[in-house]
């Protein structure tokens, strides 16, 4: 198994680099502060193929590969995790279009959404149904050509910017996983509402919202894939999204190191500086080579998803995203030590770090659902 980058991957990497430290680096204090969404930034975004790196050249995408989108995610939260959510997520949920919607779904919407003119959500989680997705309570009801969804769903990225949205919901109420359906439901539909939740802990320049679907009609058309097949469906997904966040992890932590590096080579303490303390270096020495294991763990994952078996595939994804998520808040703590009483306050990003990291050990399901996949596979 090769553990260096190709030539193209090592392109992409520079290339995203370079627009993190040159256009989100510079605003990203400001965006978390003010809890901005960074709509401006979306447009340039496009142009570097990094809203939605997946979707295919033939939909106006890169048609990017596993292992490159983890770059492109790992590069983006590495410049700041919040405007790095923000851009990344603007494809949540093209991965269901792409793969099971009609060719009409895919020409109108992955197109909008591979160019930065739109946004998809993925509306999945409710508000007491988050890792069992099986027990969620949002219902379709046919009626006639149509169907009629009501429900509540809880956490979902992009809620008030999307333009379209991948809805769950249950259309065999008494078949748990097996009456499942997904749904493209457009925004604008009477009876779909976001309402925005801005309290957050981190991620702060990502948007998240609660939806209200009250009555809201939509053609038999708009059904992805096939009907009570959704949960199945989904299940593909899950692997790449857990990469996806893995990525996310790496990139928060290297972050978060890349400011401890800089503050200890300038940080005198005794006519010192605190970087040539041995208390020090040993901190610096550890994370450092943490970033770097959960860096290869999810690369590894990234490989598996592609050409690995389903089960080998989960197993690494869960694998990856357990690592590097829970190393990436261990790193973004001891950044916070480096720094002392200064990464204690918003004048330095250790602090902003921190923050965001928190959210990569809870959705694309929590550290302990990991572990119990993750348990599964080996036994």
């Amino acid at each position: 198994m090769a553990f260096t980058l190709s030539g193209e991957h090592r392109a992409i990497r520079d290339a995203v680099r370079e627009f993190g430290e040159e256009e989100i680096a510079p605003v990203a204090r400001e965006h978390d502060e003010r809890k901005e969404y960074p709509a401006d930034l979306i447009e340039e975004a496009a142009r570097y193929d990094l809203v939605a790196p997946n979707i295919p050249e033939e939909y106006g995408g890169p048609g990017m590969d596993i292992l490159s989108s983890a770059i492109v995610t790992e590069e983006l939260w590495r410049a700041d995790p919040g405007i790095g959510s923000a851009i990344g997520s603007r494809g949540f949920g093209s991965n269901m279009i792409l793969e099971f919607g009609d060719e009409w779904m895919k020409s109108e919407w992955l197109t909008a959404i591979a160019s930065g003119e739109s946004a998809c959500a993925s509306a999945i989680s409710e508000p007491a149904h988050g890792s069992n997705v099986a027990g969620m309570e949002t219902r379709a009801e046919r009626d006639g050509d149509e169907w009629v969804i009501d429900g509540n769903k809880m956490w979902i990225t992009n809620g008030t910017v999307a333009d379209v949205a991948v809805v769950m919901a249950k259309t065999d109420p008494d078949a748990g996983k097996r009456g499942i359906t997904a749904f493209l439901v457009p925004t604008d539909t009477e009876g779909f509402r976001a309402e925005k939740i801005d309290n957050k802990l981190g991620i702060r320049a990502s948007d998240l919202a609660e939806l209200l679907l009250d009555d809201v009609h939509v053609p038999e058309e708009n059904v992805i894939g096939e009907v009570n097949e959704g949960f199945y469906q989904l299940m593909n997904f899950f692997g790449s999204g857990r990469v996806s966040v893995a990525a996310q992890a790496v990139g928060a932590a290297q972050g978060a190191l890349d400011a401890a590096l800089e503050y200890a080579g300038e940080r005198e303490q005794f006519d010192r500086k605190i970087a040539e303390f041995q208390a020090i270096e040993h901190k610096l020495a550890e994370m450092a080579t943490n970033v770097e294991a959960a860096r290869s763990l999810t690369y590894r994952a990234a490989s598996e998803v592609t050409d690995g078996d389903q089960r080998t595939a989960m197993k690494f994804a869960s694998m990856a995203k357990l690592f590097a998520s829970e190393h990436a808040v261990d790193v973004a703590d001891e950044s916070i030590q480096v720094h002392g009483g200064a990464g204690y306050v918003t004048d330095h990003a250790a602090e902003r770090y921190y923050r965001d990291a928190r959210i990569t050990k809870i959705y694309e399901g929590t550290s302990e659902i990991q572990k119990n996949i993750i348990a599964d596979g080996l036994l």
